[in-house]
């Protein structure tokens, strides 16, 4: 394809130039340029050549947006050397929009474009140009690509997107003051012309706004624009293009101001003089009345604060400001009295709380008003003397004792005479009553101050003209104390005595109680009852402090013997007249052991260290009874057993009877006691209770008794065994066969007696046996028997 040369194509294309100028069409046709040394064939292979060789290389063509005609609009035209204008050469147009927007005469190389374009839409279309011998359709040239740009014109006027704006600024600003910051935006190109090149105007809000044409910055242009005077302003700012010529496009938008409120305006009172009418019954830190000061600001600017700057009124009244409504309420700090004074004059200062420094020039930002308050006459209720009353009056006294009296008058000037009342709905008015026209109290019936040592009722007082008005008192009666209690001990438990006791042993300090009330503190005297005998167990002593000490009067105590004893004890109050109590003291007999000053019984003393709680000690006898019925049931069961009717012979045998118990111990007195298998005369002795000897003078008459020695030596071992034999026969708790019985005696011929202590009993020891007790309680035992043996011989 060749291109036509420079001295061919100068004139064509200055003529071209200005025909597409006048037009307003603009296209490029090929331009001859040094080809390099190498081509792009159509195969996209490249093929180098050694010498330079012309070729076409398209740059752009230009098409000019929004084209309006009946015609398609001309863009270029392409075309080959190899042309010779005889229609061999057909040209070829591929790419963007290429034959649905861009066509191509395949003879003359002529482009059209066929639709109006938007530059907005699409700047610019990339296709490729390719020309083809018609009949070989071999590529003449190498494909070559090719821009067919849109050109813009001004088809878009500027547009604020962000609008309608809303801004505030505050009032009393300077001129100049930055208010908002508007920007528009032109879809045209900003790069060519001046279709995007946009002016700012103001269409309404002048003088009080300006903008700048530039940079579409809003201010104030008037110096001191009063909110109080116009809050809201509505500006409208145009933006048009083309640097604002004529014939450009334009947009606009709407921007609504409104002005910020500062504090430039003191409050003000309507009127400097007000009147207020308040009774002398209005309730003291109630509202009485209210004044306002009216303030044009807002906010916190309008924020006021009241107060009362003459003494006269601020002692008697308050006042306060309500947040909502900015008004002073007035408040009585005191009660009123139409008969002590009748008017007071107030002086109120209302004083904004948030001042600002830039308007001090316009002097002080409160105001004053004069308030004068007429105090009105009420009748009012009976006033009585006193706040409280607290009267007092003895117990037991007769019904119909006067207690005291309260006093009451009208405050009013009429001074009406006054009726007293008692509240009924109260419990204390069953006690008491009241003379209506006296105000005497008095009792209607005796009182007790143990039962009730406060009464508190309330008396009310009204004028006999106007009953609905009515005052309430407090009263409160005392009952004093009388010694009409007699005293008694202070404890109700059991007094706990050791077997071990000894003589003049402290056995338990008691104290007493007494429901009176002693104005010097309680004083007791104790003694034991003079109308019963001498008691030989134990004894009491009065310590002098309000205090009694039980004392043991005789050594060792058995439970066994005696486990309870009682002590009347009589107790004297120190009242006038003086009372006296006889209270009885159980005390218990119990093996106890010592724990510091405190004695626990052997009994509760395990229970105590075992910890066992009340539910585990019957968890635990729980057990034992279902054990017992197992054994219950298991022997029943054995018993049912269904026995031969006849015994062989073989099967009757004697049965061996063998005693081998060993005893319990020194505690153990049920068990089996070995000395009757060694001595036949103690077994005759111990028919009787082992623990207690019985009386010599009884068991011996007033004859002198026999040592046991004697006894033992005059004892036919044979009648004794067939004594024996005779019981065992004649019991019926034993099976029905013959039992042998053992005693293995030993006899009595030694001259030197026996060693053993079985027959030591009748042995006389001048030995005391007293220490055995600082041995512990197991030892208590022991030493009982050896005295109790000594104590027989002795008899």
């Amino acid at each position: 394809m060749r291109i036509p040369t420079t001295s061919c194509l100068c004139p064509f294309l200055v003529c071209l130039y200005f025909i597409q100028r006048c037009s307003g069409v603009g296209h490029h046709v090929p331009t001859k340029v040094p080809s390099k040394n190498q081509t792009k064939l159509a195969s996209g292979e490249t093929e180098v050549h050694h010498r330079p060789k012309r070729g076409w290389i398209w740059n752009q063509f230009f098409v000019l947006e929004e084209h309006i005609g009946p015609d398609a609009q001309y863009v270029g035209k392409l075309h080959s050397n190899s042309d010779k204008g005889d229609g061999s050469v057909r040209y070829i147009l591929s790419g963007e929009g290429a034959g649905s927007i861009f066509i191509i005469d395949e003879v003359t190389g002529d482009i059209h474009a066929t639709k109006s374009l938007d530059r907005e839409r699409k700047g610019h279309y990339v296709l490729h140009a390719q020309a083809l011998d018609r009949n070989t359709q071999e590529a003449l040239e190498p494909m070559s690509e090719f821009i067919i740009k849109v050109q813009d014109i001004n088809d878009n006027a500027p547009q604020f997107p962000d609008g309608p704006f809303v801004a505030t600024v505050p009032e009393m600003s300077e001129v100049g003051t930055s208010v908002l910051q508007v920007t528009a935006t032109d879809a045209d190109d900003p790069t060519y012309g001046n279709s995007a090149r946009i002016v700012y105007s103001i269409l309404q809000g002048q003088p009080y706004f300006s903008v700048d044409p530039k940079t579409g910055i809003i201010r104030t242009a008037l110096a001191d624009m009063d909110r109080e005077a116009k809050e809201h302003y509505t500006v409208v700012i145009q933006a048009k293009d083309m640097a604002g010529q004529v014939g450009g496009l334009s947009g606009s938008t709407t921007i609504n101001v409104t002005l910020t409120d500062v504090n430039d305006n003191p409050p003000k009172f309507p009127q400097k003089n007000y009147q207020l009418y308040v009774p002398e019954s209005a309730q003291v830190g109630k509202p009485v009345g209210k004044i306002k000061a009216n303030d044009e600001d807002l906010g916190v600017n309008a924020d006021i604060k009241y107060s009362i700057i003459n003494s006269e009124g601020a002692n008697m009244y308050s006042i306060s400001t309500d947040r909502d409504t900015k008004e002073g309420i007035i408040s009585l700090k005191k009660p009123l009295n139409y008969e002590r004074k009748k008017t007071y004059t107030l002086h109120i200062e209302g004083m904004n709380t948030h001042v600002d420094p830039r308007f001090s020039y316009l002097g002080a930002f409160k105001d004053t008003a004069t308030l004068k308050i007429t105090v009105g006459d009420v009748d009012e209720a009976p006033v009585f003397s006193m706040d409280y009353y607290i009267l007092d009056v003895y117990e037991n006294s007769p019904s119909g004792t006067e207690v005291g009296s309260v006093t009451a008058r009208d405050p009013d000037s009429r001074n009406s005479p006054v009726r007293y009342y008692l509240d009924s709905k109260e419990d204390g008015v069953r006690y008491f009553r009241i003379d209506e026209s006296s105000g005497v109290i008095r009792t209607t019936q005796p009182l007790d101050r143990e039962d009730i040592p406060w009464h508190n009722i309330t008396v009310m007082a009204s004028e006999v003209d106007n009953p609905s008005l009515l005052r309430h008192i407090p009263v409160t009666v005392q009952v004093l104390d009388m010694n009409d209690n007699p005293p008694e001990i202070a404890t109700n438990e059991e007094v706990i005595v050791c077997e071990s006791s000894k003589l003049d042993q402290l056995i338990q300090t008691v104290t007493a109680v007494d429901k009176d009330d002693f104005a010097n503190g309680q004083r007791f005297s104790f003694a034991l009852s003079s109308q019963l005998p001498v008691n030989p167990n134990f004894t009491l002593k009065d310590n002098g402090d309000s205090t009694a000490n039980i004392i043991a009067r005789r050594r060792r105590f058995n439970h066994l013997t005696q486990e309870l004893y009682e002590l009347p004890i009589v107790v004297w109050d120190g009242g006038e007249p003086s009372l006296s109590g006889t209270s009885t003291l159980t005390l218990r007999v119990c093996p106890c052991q010592r724990h510091g000053k405190i004695r626990i019984c052997q009994g509760e003393a395990f229970l105590s260290s075992a910890g066992l709680s009340t539910g585990a000690l019957i968890a635990i006898l729980l057990c034992i009874v279902i054990l017992l019925a197992i054994v219950v049931l298991f022997v029943t069961l054995k018993r049912s057993k269904k026995e031969p009717l006849i015994i062989a012979e073989e099967d009757i045998r004697e049965n061996v009877v063998t005693y081998d118990d060993e005893g319990g111990g020194e505690e153990d007195t049920e068990a089996f006691d070995i000395i009757a298998l060694r001595n036949p005369a103690a077994a005759e002795e111990l028919k009787f209770r082992r623990d207690i000897r019985p009386d010599a003078r009884n068991h011996c008459g007033m004859t002198p008794c026999r040592s046991p020695t004697v006894e033992l030596d005059e004892v036919d071992v044979h009648k004794f065994i067939k004594q024996r034999l005779v019981e065992a026969d004649m019991d019926t708790s034993v099976p029905p066969y013959d039992s042998l019985q053992t005693y293995a005696y030993e006899g009595q011929g030694s001259s030197t007696g026996s060693i053993s202590p079985l027959d030591s009993a009748g042995v006389q020891s001048e030995q005391e046996y007293t220490y055995l007790d600082d041995w512990g309680p197991e030892f208590q035992k022991l030493a009982e028997l050896y005295e109790e043996a000594e104590s027989d011989v002795t008899t």
